[in-house]
């Protein structure tokens, strides 16, 4: 299954010496998934359905 990483924006600074940031996961023209990352680290998936992935998508998309 091939997954391609479309969106990458920054947080603000968290723990640790690497800035949280999102990557949105597009699969056939669609976010299936966002991945919150620190660094190159991947810390959790985000569902873009949930309540939190609505609010991430749209902060992005006011953004862009």
């Amino acid at each position: 299954m091939s997954e391609e990483a479309v969106k990458a924006a920054e947080a603000p600074e968290e723990s640790g010496h690497d800035e949280i940031h999102y990557q949105a996961v597009e699969k056939d023209g669609s976010v299936t998934a966002i991945w919150e990352m620190q660094g190159q680290k991947h810390l959790r998936t985000i569902d873009p359905r949930s309540n939190e992935g609505k609010q991430i998508l749209a902060l992005f998309e006011t953004a862009a």
